[in-house]
């Protein structure tokens, strides 16, 4: 039954509700010569009958009720689709693909429940990878939209700031640093560094900021791919790190680390929600671009500080 089409299917279903082949003719609005053959080409390429003749009219063979059972089938699978669609069309519902920077994945579970709480419906696949992970999948259209700390500029792209993203340089407590302001980047020189990876937006700004000056890297032999890495492992005293506020607020609250006064610390940057501007997005995923653009920035932890800032007064808030 590889030829098997709708119409025949139909065919089957006008016949078995009206009886007869002239009232289902009729409903098709084909002739009832034309439809005995569709019939008959159907029985033939069955091998069985699909309907009885009785004194009430034609009436469905076992053959015939599989028939039925499948045209049935079909037009749930029609109703259902259409249903979706028009979810689609109101936004309510769908898939969206996002893709967020390592950095981004301590506020992100945020921003994601406050849009899903809206559009309960809508399903959220998450990606998280560094920089240039991001950038690649936003290149091969893997995903809708990103957000990162630096758009790409090699290709056209549409982004939108949501948010400050403030990037300090932390320490263990009881480091000899810790509690001395207005320390320059001469002063860091000698300190060991944890840094982030090629590829990493944050790598990139601590090679921006520490230009022109050599450093020492932390006598590790690990791949620092991961804050919580380089967290944790400043936390032990094996060095010092430049590194997103937002990626250490738990820490900095508790006391388990502090923020180094450092001349030009905390250098500002910004949160993007990034898309290519060929990509079309779906009602679904256009509903939370929109949510990021506008509501994204009230997830973030905010960084307060003195107007002179030291380690001690550097707050943090969820």
């Amino acid at each position: 039954m590889r030829n098997l089409s709708l119409k025949q299917l139909q065919a089957v279903a006008a016949v078995a509700r009206l009886g007869t082949m002239t009232r289902a003719a009729q409903e098709l609005n084909v002739t009832s010569a034309a439809l005995y053959t569709r019939i008959r080409q159907l029985e033939e390429e069955a091998g069985l009958m699909l309907f009885d003749r009785t004194p009430t009219g034609l009436k469905p063979t076992d053959a015939g009720r599989e028939m039925l059972w499948a045209i049935n089938s079909i037009n749930t699978v029609l109703e259902t689709c259409a249903d979706r669609l028009e979810t689609l069309k109101g936004g309510s519902g769908g898939r969206v693909a996002m893709g967020v920077v390592s950095t981004a994945k301590y506020f992100a579970p945020g921003v994601i429940a406050g849009f899903v709480g809206l559009h309960p419906a809508v399903e959220i696949n998450l990606t998280v990878g560094n920089r240039g992970n991001m950038v690649e999948a936003l290149r091969n259209y893997e995903i809708d939209f990103a957000i990162m700390g630096r758009p790409p500029r090699d290709f056209a792209i549409e982004a939108e700031i949501f948010g400050p993203h403030p990037i300090v340089i932390i320490a263990a407590p009881s480091h000899p640093y810790a509690g001395r302001t207005g320390l320059s980047r001469a002063d860091l020189a000698q300190e060991s560094f944890l840094v982030r990876e090629e590829g990493s937006g944050t790598r990139t700004v601590f090679e921006e900021f520490m230009a022109g000056i050599m450093i020492k890297r932390a006598r590790l032999g690990i791949d620092s791919g991961s804050n919580e890495t380089i967290k944790q492992a400043v936390m032990a005293g094996l060095g010092i790190a430049l590194i997103s506020a937002h990626t250490v607020a738990a820490e900095l609250e508790s006391g388990r680390l502090i923020v180094l006064d450092v001349q030009g610390l905390p250098i500002r940057r910004d949160w993007y929600a990034v898309r290519r501007a060929d990509k079309v997005l779906g009602p679904a995923a256009a509903a939370f671009w929109d949510y990021v653009s506008k509501d994204g920035g009230r997830w973030l932890p905010q960084m307060r500080l003195s107007p002179n800032p030291s380690p001690v007064t550097a707050e943090f808030e969820a």
